[in-house]
């Protein structure tokens, strides 16, 4: 049976980088990624990828502490290409090609993010890391993704997370919350629900753009939701 998505758009956060309640980099976590990763394209999906940054740094929250936001920001964009450098390298280690694109100039350890390339890697068989978020301040890494997804033509983003959808409530601190299974755009931004920022949300509803909301840490879990298995929670019109 084909997959049900072509082309896709995982945005995978920096928390997913390290155990849980931990920071920095955990390779063994990173190798757990890669091979759900291997085993999704291996059905034949062209993936991209959006990393996050805040298992090394969060530009929100250090600029509380008088770091200015655009600096602080910057320090996160520089994270997350951190984080796609180690991605890579693991991934190629499990035989998939991969090339990094990044919003920000890094020229040295990664391509400059062009719309066509990037299409053109994943044509050719290519994993492609985005990096760097958009590449301005006071934009996250979900905008990033929303905005990439759409300049790409991809079909659905998946995000990625340590829960298995979304909730009524934060499942960690209530355990009387309920999972949706399906969810509109306009009830998660009314009910202010932690999915998405409002930007990206907004974004995905102008264009139509269906969000699935898995657990990532579940093995086989992202191979289901591009196969079109009922995984996690879905956001559409």
């Amino acid at each position: 049976m084909p997959p049900k998505y072509k082309r896709v758009l995982l945005k995978i956060s920096g928390e997913a980088f390290c155990k849980e309640g931990h920071t920095g980099i955990d390779i063994d976590e990173v190798q757990s990624i890669a091979r759900q990763i291997k085993e999704a394209q291996s059905i034949g999906t062209q993936i991209a990828i959006v990393v996050g940054g805040g298992n090394i740094i969060r530009g929100s929250t250090i600029s509380k502490h008088g770091v200015t936001q655009a600096t602080g920001d910057s320090m996160g964009m520089l994270a997350t290409v951190i984080n796609a450098l180690v991605l890579q390298d693991v991934l190629e280690h499990e035989g998939i090609p991969t090339r990094v694109l990044t919003a920000l100039s890094v020229h040295s350890v990664a391509e400059p993010y062009i719309r066509r390339r990037a299409v053109r890697h994943l044509e050719k068989g290519r994993m492609v890391i985005l990096a760097a978020g958009t590449g301005n301040p006071h934009f996250t890494t979900d905008t990033a993704a929303a905005l990439r997804a759409m300049e790409m033509k991809a079909d659905v983003i998946l995000k990625g997370t340590k829960v298995d959808g979304i909730y009524t409530a934060d499942p960690m601190l209530n355990p009387d919350a309920t999972k949706y299974d399906n969810i509109s755009y306009l009830k998660v931004l009314a009910e202010g629900l932690k999915v998405m920022d409002a930007t990206a949300i907004s974004l995905c509803m102008d264009n139509k753009l269906p969000i699935v909301v898995f657990n990532l840490r579940t093995p086989g879990n992202l191979r289901r939701v591009i196969m079109g298995e009922p995984v996690g929670t879905t956001v559409s019109a």
